[in-house]
């Protein structure tokens, strides 16, 4: 009795990763695609950057295993992901903050 209900839970955590691992590919080719649309810089980077964070928030939440801990781990990742969104915020404005020099697409 007990092995068939661990083999099951083993089976629902690989079918789990094996779900992340192909939202995680798929990301990585809409990564790709948006590369060959040839938008200008600040809307790439947007994309990229959103993209980016959910691939990161897929690779925290279920390969980190922090869709399942404490509270305090979670207001961890929530600050992160705050500081991480003024980072993004920064990136951006500083294309905007450009000394005499042209940027090179």
């Amino acid at each position: 009795m007990s092995d068939s209900t661990h083999a099951e839970d083993v089976k629902k955590h690989v079918r789990i990763y094996i779900a992340v691992f192909g939202a995680l590919a798929a990301l990585t080719v809409v990564t790709v695609a948006v590369a060959y649309l040839h938008l200008s810089i600040v809307p790439a980077l947007i994309v990229a950057l959103f993209i980016a964070s959910i691939k990161g928030s897929l690779v925290a939440a279920y390969f980190m295993h922090l869709i399942s801990e404490k509270k305090v781990i979670f207001a961890l990742l929530i600050f992160t992901v705050i500081f991480l969104a003024v980072l993004f915020v920064l990136t951006i404005s500083s294309y905007h903050d450009q000394i005499g020099g042209h940027i090179v697409p």
